[in-house]
């Protein structure tokens, strides 16, 4: 993923013929560690991009929208001071370092022409962006550095900027074969070989290192003929830009084809290397962002559920133990037929049992402060609250129970949400519920719901998935007709599913690619085969009062089927 030095190379090439000549007309800084450039040139607006946070620094073209500050930073402004207007002269990279430095021509406060460098440092947690005057001092960073480090690097207005310490290690591209050769040589062959590549060249990332160990197979001898081609490749300027996905996840990018994933990944050529970082940053931080509005969300749901789980482990205690109740009524009533052997002061009670089979004598426990009516009288009472407990207890526990339910397939749908709008749906629907509340003082919510999801069958049927239980509901007991076919996976939690039948019996082959959707958008996605419950929409219910997404149905048939993310793919329409 880190964007090394060859791969920096084949963009600096791309941008050099994009950005020279163009002029600077806007300067924006959307983040703290972002800057956003304007430009025209060549009869075209182009905005380019300069990201120097950890983990994302790089430099690129891009198409993508960023809300700025309502207060521009001060940084921003510096930037817009000395550089509105300015025109970029030249791009350079130096050889093998992770840094590229545009030259401008720009004007002072006296409107007199003055040179001045913009460097974009792209070094690991240093990652910096500088502002240099033609003296080659520095009149402002991003990132100002005073403590730790170099005293040579040190990063404040007025001081000299000085190039990064190199790493002490050749770059491998500006070797010739004897040289390579002869380091080759000098290995320690039984170390693995992309480690010996990593910390005897620079300007290789670990992930370069690993292709160049597969594609020898990791045996030194065949390590000379690859590196020579690969040093040819590098230096003609033969770069490709390459992304690699997992599924739908983007998960790399380099400057050649990678083979050490094999059959695993996806590689996907791209049109150039600018495209490939808007394209990889721009899905990466829409996923992430997205990972993480889902997570709070599953995070405040799976809180409410386990809560509610306890609270019905406690009910169902409780309600256990209201379960030896009779014997309480039954110790009462014995006291009260024999009173008459009972005086005051008397701890215990010795009579027959004539509840039991052949009335044997048992022994009853008394409290020697209260009469004999009074001991009565105690164990009715608390027969009394046993038996109004159990029957309140019981209604308590089958709410529970339907809440519970209604909560773990909330947990459902967050797992299957593909969008940040499927969160907003069901996040909506939550507050709707009572379930969570509106965070501060705003207004709640009234965003128009998405529609469902819909497909289309290799007959041509239309199949259309709730996208959360407000809209299950909406999809079975309103827009779908009497004669359509629901279709829910059998006691897993999961969307509704409907497939419209146009008045007329569905294919199998149609039945079999909707129950294979409905098991995708559930809880058994990944779980192997299970089995999908499907029936007419005229028999299935809702009954009064209950929860979002919860219905009854009858005269059903059961599939037995497996998710198959090709298929859902292939039948979805765009």
């Amino acid at each position: 993923m880190p964007l090394d030095a060859i791969c920096l190379s084949g963009l600096t090439r791309e941008l050099n013929g994009k950005l020279t000549g163009a002029k600077i007309d806007k300067i924006q800084q959307p983040e703290r560690d972002m800057v956003l450039f304007t430009l025209r040139g060549r009869g075209e607006t182009l905005r380019l991009l300069c990201a120097v946070g950890t983990g994302n620094a790089r430099v690129h073209l891009t198409h993508a929208a960023f809300e700025n500050p309502a207060e521009p930073p001060m940084f921003c402004m510096l930037l817009r001071k000395h550089l509105l207007g300015a025109r970029i002269t030249e791009l350079e990279q130096p050889e093998g370092e992770r840094m590229l430095i545009f030259t401008l021509e720009a004007r002072d406060e006296l409107g007199i022409e003055a040179q001045k460098k913009l460097v974009v440092e792209l070094i690991g947690r240093s990652a910096n962006l500088i502002l240099v005057d033609a003296e080659g001092r520095i009149i402002d960073c991003l990132r100002r550095m005073d403590f730790g480090g170099s005293a040579e690097r040190r990063m404040l207005p007025g001081m000299l900027y000085r190039m990064p310490p190199g790493q002490g290690k050749p770059f491998l591209p500006g070797l010739s074969a004897e040289q390579i050769a002869e380091m080759i040589a000098g290995a320690e062959q039984t170390r693995p070989v992309d480690k010996w590549l990593l910390d005897s060249f620079s300007g290789l990332s670990p992930l370069v290192c690993r292709e160049l160990a597969f594609r020898c197979g990791g045996e030194y001898a065949l390590l000379p003929e690859l590196l020579n081609a690969f040093s040819e490749s590098v230096r003609a300027g033969e770069l490709e830009a390459w992304m690699v996905y997992d599924g739908k996840k983007p998960l790399d990018f380099c400057f050649m084809a990678l083979r050490q994933y094999g059959p695993a990944v996806s590689c996907v050529r791209q049109s150039g290397f600018s495209e490939m970082l808007d394209l990889f940053y721009s899905d990466r931080d829409r996923l992430e962002q997205q990972r993480r509005r889902a997570q709070t969300l599953n995070k405040s749901v799976r809180l409410l559920r386990d809560r509610q789980a306890r609270k019905l482990a406690l009910q169902k205690e409780e309600l256990q133990r209201t379960e030896d109740r009779e014997t309480l009524r039954k110790t009462a009533e014995l006291i009260t037929a024999n009173l008459y052997r009972i005086r005051k002061g008397d701890t215990r009670l010795t009579c027959e049992d004539y509840y039991a089979e052949g009335c044997p004598e048992i022994e009853i426990s008394l409290d020697p402060l209260k009469s004999p009516q009074q001991n009565a009288a105690k164990l009715f009472r608390e027969y009394a609250r046993q038996k109004a407990a159990r029957d309140h207890l019981t209604r308590l526990i089958a709410d529970g129970e339907e809440h519970l339910d209604y909560l773990n397939s909330v947990l459902a749908l967050i797992a299957a949400s593909e969008s940040e709008k499927d969160l907003a749906d069901l996040r909506r629907e939550l507050i709707a519920c009572g379930i969570i509340k509106q965070k501060g003082s705003r207004k709640p919510d009234r965003g128009k719901a998405q529609v469902p999801l819909r497909f289309v069958t290799d007959d041509g049927l239309e199949v259309l998935v709730g996208r959360s239980n407000l809209q299950n509901d909406e999809l079975t007991t309103r827009q779908a007709r009497r004669t359509d076919i629901w279709l829910h996976t059998q006691k897993i939690h999961g969307s509704h599913v409907i497939l419209r039948c146009e008045g007329r019996e569905p294919p199998l082959r149609s039945l079999e690619q909707a129950a294979v959707i409905a098991a995708h958008f559930s809880q058994g996605r990944s779980a192997g085969k299970i089995p999908v419950d499907c029936t007419m929409v005229k028999n299935v219910r809702k009954p009064a009062g209950a929860l979002p997404g919860k219905v009854i149905y009858t005269d059903y048939k059961t599939l037995v089927v497996q998710s198959d993310e090709e298929l859902v793919g292939r039948l979805k329409c765009k």
